[in-house]
């Protein structure tokens, strides 16, 4: 189920509690009508008897509306915990809205440029502010030494960061398979060992992978991971492997044209007299 059909399930959900509360009104009219016309009743008896039917009235009257009380405090507690579950369901599409809201600007702005050096830079951004990682690379396969080859990075030096061969250790093996890796420890310590991380993420365009994320850490606030941090990891897979794919071959076509462009100039140059 995606996350709009999601979004549309608690939106019903939603009216329905509008329904039950507007059915709940109904009833509770309905109750009160016929406690007045069996007080009607009564009164209407004891106009026609002496003081002992009255007080027997009162009395009546009193049970009743002992009861009535009684029923009104039943249907508010039930109406108080329809409100704390409207409450929460509420604040549950909130967080459905604000999650997609963040996908759509993320996966935007991905595809906002062909600049290979700003769709890292993008891409760096959503790790940091959307996901909450600390230190981290991101690694691309150079093709001809069959290596991973780290081209960006934050809270470590991109230069200190080693090339990793296809299949050695954690990123390599993740580069090599296809499948993300999540440890089940995700507790900040001083240690990184990069060629274990706890999250590393495979770029993929299709089931060919051009590269890795691998996170070393997590900012201080940040306990684990959400069902939003998951979505955004399968986004940075898919989306962020074609955007940095895409910009990577344009700037390199690019550069190939001003090479050339120079090349043709030169030729057109007259030759000095």
């Amino acid at each position: 189920m995606d996350k709009e059909t999601g979004v549309s399930n608690k939106a019903d959900e939603f009216f329905q509690m509008f329904r039950r509360g507007e059915e709940f009104t109904k009833d509770l009219l309905k109750e009160n009508e016929k406690l007045r016309y069996r007080i009607a009743e009564l009164e209407e008896s004891v106009e026609r008897s002496g003081d002992e039917a009255r007080t027997k009235l009162y009395e009546e009257r009193i049970a009743l509306f002992e009861e009535e009380i009684a029923s009104l405090r039943e249907k508010f507690a039930q109406v108080e915990e329809e409100n704390k579950d409207f409450a929460s369901k509420y604040i549950e599409v909130e967080e459905e809205n604000n999650n997609l809201a963040n996908l759509y600007v993320a996966s935007y702005q991905l595809h906002s440029t062909l600049d290979f050096s700003e769709v890292l830079r993008i891409v760096l951004e959503i790790v940091i502010n959307l996901i909450g990682a600390e230190k981290f690379t991101i690694l691309l396969i150079d093709d001809k030494t069959n290596e991973l080859v780290p081209v960006a990075s934050e809270g470590i030096t991109t230069t200190d960061a080693p090339r990793v061969k296809i299949g050695q250790g954690r990123v390599g093996t993740v580069a090599k398979k296809g499948d993300s890796y999540f440890s089940e420890n995700l507790e900040h310590t001083g240690k990184i060992d990069m060629l274990e991380p706890i999250v590393c993420i495979p770029l993929k365009i299709k089931e060919h992978v051009i590269g890795v994320i691998s996170i070393y850490s997590l900012l201080m606030q940040k306990a684990g991971f959400s069902n939003m941090d998951y979505e955004l990891f399968n986004l940075l897979a898919g989306h962020a492997a074609t955007a940095i794919f895409s910009s990577k071959l344009y700037t390199q076509s690019e550069r190939k044209l001003t090479t050339i462009q120079s090349f043709l100039d030169l030729l057109k140059e007259k030759p000095k007299k």
